[in-house]
Parts: structure tokens; C-alpha cells; sequence
């Protein structure tokens, strides 16, 4: 049994335009924004989607909305909203300029400056921890309680699905990068974010998932 999924990263947002973190908060899509989704809708266009998933924000559901809009391969699709494959928690720190949290965080791990590198010296994971350990209320996720929801979407996509199947799922951008970490780390999703209306090509079998592609935003690279 095995079943394809593309992941898209959701559309711009104002809290995007503003390097601002955004988790389990949202935002608007910016302009650009609805276009990064219009432009993933036409990437997508001749896929045959079995069925649409996408988070439980709002950003997510308006992207799905508009990367369907300009399917069509596709019968008419009613999309489900999946909690599990929303972004990572930052707890105490959504909203924050992402500048200044990362600085600060490094500045407790080796005089780091950037999230990237952060994640360069550590990890996808420990960074997760790093900010847990900082957050006053403790409610930024840690990198096992982030693992157990998405492994849990995982699941029960395997069993609500079914060979075969293409499925569209929107999502948000560290989700994307640490699942293509976990699964193909020679394609460099610790190193670089997917973009704003990027796809990434996912093949899912009972014990294994395999990253066909990654971050592709193009329109001269395969969907």
C-alpha cells in the first residue's frame, strides 16, 4: 500500500512579510500570498486529487481553496482540515520578530545569530528543545511532543487512505522541513526552508515515506 501526497507550504502571510514567527497563530495572506497559492494551483493543475487536506489555520484553508480553484484533473473535492500537520508551536514566542528570538536563543548556544545556524550546529529537534527550555510558560512544543502529532496525521492518513491515491495537503514551512529532514536529509531541508508556495512530492507506504522531491516552486521543475 502506498499513496502520494503533495505537501504545499501555505501562501504568504502579513506575519511572513514581517519575519515574524507564526505557529499555532495566524495571519492573512499578503497579495503575494494568494498568488504563491494560485501559482502552486497551477503547478498542480493536472493532478487528479483523490482528496484535499490542509491545517487548521486559516492561511492553510485559503491556500488549499485556491490551489483547487485552478485544478482540473480533479472531481469536485471537499477539503478536510488535519490538526496534526500544523506548524511547530513556538509557545510563548509566536508573534516575535524572528530576528531577535533566534539571537537570543543562540546567545545561550554557542553565540549563534540565525535559526539557521542554529539548526546548522544542532538540529531541527534540538532547537525545538532550546525554546522550550527558555519559554516561561513551556508552552513551545518540544521536539518529542511535535513528533507524536505528526506521526500521529501520518497514521491516520494510513488509514483512511487508500494505494494509490494522490492527495493534496497544505501545511506550513518547518513542518515541511523537518519531515524532508527526517526522511531525505540529502536534500538539504536543514540548510534551506521551503519557499511560499512550494510543493513537495511525498510517497507514503505502511512503514516507510519517501521525499520524491522537494521545495520545487518553478515552472520548468516536474510536479
Amino acid at each position: 500500500m502506498a499513496f502520494t501526497i503533495y505537501m504545499v507550504r501555505h501562501g504568504q502571510t502579513f506575519l511572513n512579510k514581517y519575519n515574524r514567527l507564526q505557529g499555532w497563530c495566524d495571519s492573512p495572506l499578503t497579495p503575494k500570498g494568494m498568488e504563491d497559492a494560485h501559482s502552486a494551483g497551477r503547478h498542480l493543475a493536472h493532478i487528479n486529487f483523490d482528496h484535499a487536506y490542509h491545517s487548521d489555520t486559516t492561511r492553510a484553508m485559503r491556500t488549499c481553496r485556491y490551489i483547487l480553484e485552478e485544478n482540473i484533473a480533479s472531481n469536485d473535492i471537499t477539503p478536510k482540515e488535519i490538526r496534526n500537520f500544523r506548524e511547530q508551536s513556538f509557545g510563548y514566542f509566536e508573534g516575535n520578530d524572528s530576528s531577535q528570538v533566534w539571537t537570543m536563543l543562540g546567545a545561550q548556544h554557542g553565540g549563534y545569530r540565525s535559526y539557521n545556524e542554529l539548526i546548522a550546529n544542532y538540529s531541527l529537534g534540538k532547537t525545538r528543545d532550546f525554546l522550550n527550555e527558555i519559554d516561561p510558560f513551556k508552552d513551545a512544543e518540544t521536539d518529542e511532543q511535535y513528533w507524536a502529532r505528526i506521526n500521529a496525521g501520518f497514521d491516520h492518513l494510513r488509514r483512511h487512505r487508500q494505494d494509490g491515491e494522490n492527495i493534496l495537503l497544505v501545511s506550513h514551512s518547518i513542518t515541511i522541513r523537518s519531515i524532508v529532514d527526517r526522511f531525505a536529509p540529502e536534500l538539504g531541508a536543514a540548510e534551506l526552508g521551503p519557499r511560499n508556495g512550494s510543493v513537495t512530492k511525498l510517497i507514503v507506504s505502511k512503514d516507510d515515506i519517501k521525499v520524491e522531491y522537494y521545495n520545487h516552486h518553478l515552472d520548468n521543475e516536474t510536479y
